[in-house]
């Protein structure tokens, strides 16, 4: 008797949006590389389908991930696309993945290399000061056959300026150190693709194959340093990737992580955090990606490569936990430098290397994951009011004072001008925390962090010594504090959305987080138990319900991951323990296979949405974890 094959349908990838397998890797298929300078996402395939050269900012040469000919660079197994499994070497941001083929097994490691520190010929672009370690501005991939034989295959073609423009290969002259490498031009850089497996050109590609043998390895290396050094040779290439293992480790090694089964987690989050930060500036990004969509093929697709100071207080509370100070100071030092606005405030957010412009536009030579359109770059919410920047700076440099007990002399003045401004405008309406894009209004979260300004403004003058500048501040929260418990909760006693509705918010959860009231106040836990009953799918917490919310933009949204911590979070705080460890423990699981998140949860399948990895929600993820171990410790 004969066994049939089984049908095609059921060999084919997560289907589409038409019904059709998708020719797209799911979100979180796909893992994350870094040197602090910018990213890389490779798929399980082993395809490295978005990086952008020569910051996180600039325009990708590789784009797959928002257009399938949008440039990709391959190297794995020919005709074997399924690894057998893949991880991240313990302790680092180095991807391992393991093949099985018909003949033999491969292992490939990838990597955004960092090296010792150089000085360079043109000097540094670095305004922190540098630690020991940088990046190498080199990517390497080194492959080894553990057994058997096997045909490898590398294919490598740039598609430059978000895909617009094909990368035109030649022979690169390497000099009397030798070596095999093809040159590029990309912009006003050029990059060098090193290889001792054999290359032709074809076009764009580059392209190699070879069968290897048990035992042997290879390499190949893309450079884009202004000399476009790299290795000449597997043990040059091996030897990067131990020098990038030792620095990912050493710096995780800095830092202070319970013995708790769920370390791991924190420890992974700890590296997408170091991974998300602009080393020469001490910039956080959002995410690595731009217009990867909150609603399958919708237009909720935003470019989140800038540093949000809504992030700030979150980002140092995160940092500080784990005892990671010498980024936190980065970090304190990257807001000091930032250029204000007239009166004196901050924007809510800046470009990595600090810019204020961040003009929103869209590429139409990319049809988006999926179908999803529009591709934006920049964002338009740069120039928006949004009352809460100034609140969530305070907090922040108010957490940072508290762990490091001093206040840098040239930041203060910034911080005076900030609980100025958010003592001016916490009256006015605003776009909110969610950067809404309909009609401003008088949101509850907004009022609550300019609440957060004057409060944590009070205390650092206190600490100043400014008892005169203390005492008024102080009133002015309390004036803050009143008006929100009189228009901003409802019959029920539940934090609402904004003054004119009695929707709910997730944001509101931040009313105990922030100790703007107490735990046992009867208001934070109502608030608590109608978001968990009432503003969930799956169980799961949505930002709001988006046809109770004038949020300018059609269509559905994702379950949001920050807020399905910070809900975690707030249970936590007001005593439901059980509940909260429960919760923690399903949203762990919801992970990446590499422990990685994006922005949302589609709660009926628990598919990523949004921009990958997301640094809010690895910073609630840590949030709501050390919350989770704290109370079971007591």
């Amino acid at each position: 008797m004969s066994i049939s094959p089984p049908p095609e349908s059921l060999l084919a990838s997560e289907p589409g949006p038409t019904g059709t397998a998708s020719p797209f890797p799911p979100i979180a298929d796909y893992g994350f590389l870094s040197d602090c300078h910018t990213g890389a996402l490779v798929s399980s395939d082993g395809s490295i389908e978005w990086m952008c050269l020569p910051h996180f900012d600039s325009a990708s040469i590789f784009g797959a991930m928002l257009d399938r000919g949008a440039g990709a660079w391959r190297l794995g197994p020919y005709g074997v696309y399924v690894p057998a499994g893949r991880r991240y070497v313990p302790g680092t941001n180095i991807i391992e993945t393991t093949w099985m083929t018909p003949q033999g097994w491969l292992r490939v490691l990838d990597a955004l290399t960092m090296g010792e520190w150089h000085d360079r010929e043109h000097g540094s672009s670095h305004t922190r000061a540098p630690t020991d370690f940088d990046a190498d501005h080199l990517l390497v991939r080194l492959v080894e056959c553990i057994q058997g034989q096997v045909q490898v295959e590398l294919v490598c073609e740039p598609m430059l300026d978000y895909g617009a423009t094909p990368a035109q290969w030649r022979p690169a002259d390497t000099g009397t150190e030798g070596g095999q490498a093809l040159d590029a031009v990309y912009g006003e850089g050029a990059m060098r693709l090193y290889s001792d497996i054999r290359m032709g050109i074809e076009g764009n590609r580059a392209h190699g194959r070879h069968t290897m043998r048990e035992g042997e390895k290879c390499y190949c290396a893309l450079s884009w340093t202004d000399a476009r050094g790299g290795p000449r040779n597997v043990q040059q290439a091996a030897e990067n990737l131990q020098r990038t293992s030792q620095f990912w480790r050493s710096w995780l090694a800095e830092g202070t992580y319970p013995d708790h089964p769920w370390r791991k987690h924190l420890q992974r989050s700890a590296l997408v955090l170091k991974g998300l930060t602009f080393m020469p500036t001490g910039a956080l990004i959002a995410a690595p990606t731009t217009s990867l969509p909150e609603t399958p093929r919708g237009e909720r697709n935003w470019d989140y490569r800038y540093c949000w100071m809504r992030d700030a207080g979150f980002t140092l509370w995160g940092l500080h936990a784990l005892g990671l100070d010498w980024e936190a100071d980065d970090f304190v030092q990257y807001v000091s430098d930032l250029e204000r606005n007239e009166d004196g405030s901050l924007q809510i957010m800046y470009g990595i290397k600090g810019q204020k412009e961040l003009r929103e536009s869209t590429l139409e030579q990319l049809k988006g994951y999926e179908g999803a359109r529009p591709v934006r770059i920049g964002n338009g919410a740069f120039d928006q009011r949004q009352n809460d920047v100034y609140g969530a700076v305070l907090d922040s440099v108010y957490l940072h004072s508290k762990a490091r007990d001093h206040i840098p002399e040239r930041l203060w003045p910034v911080l005076v001008d900030q609980v100025e401004c958010a003592a001016r405008v916490w009256r006015e309406p605003d776009q909110g925390i969610w950067e809404t894009r309909g009609e401003p209004r008088h949101y509850v979260s907004s009022k609550l962090i300019c609440w957060v300004a004057l409060d944590r403004g009070a205390r650092l003058a206190e600490r100043r010594g400014e008892d005169e500048l203390s005492a008024r501040w102080q009133a002015g929260a309390e004036e803050i504090r009143a008006d929100i418990l009189e228009r901003g909760v409802d019959s029920r006693g539940v934090f609402r959305q904004h003054y004119d509705t009695d929707a709910l918010d997730a944001s509101t959860l931040l009313v105990g987080l922030f100790r703007f009231l107490p735990a046992d106040d009867p208001r934070v836990r109502a608030t608590v138990m109608a978001i968990r009953e009432e503003l969930t799918e799956n169980g799961l917490v949505l930002r709001y319900r988006t046809d109770e919310t004038d949020d300018g933009l059609s269509g559905r949204e994702g379950t949001f991951l920050i807020c399905s911590f910070w809900l975690v979070s707030a249970l936590s705080e007001i005593g439901e323990q059980s509940t909260a460890e429960h919760l923690c423990e399903r949203l762990l699981g919801y992970s990446s296979p590499l422990e990685l998140y994006a922005e949302e949860l589609e709660a009926s399948s628990g598919r990523h949405l949004g921009n990958y990895p997301q640094a809010f929600t690895h910073l609630a993820l840590i949030n709501a974890v050390t919350h989770v171990i704290a109370s079971q410790q007591v």
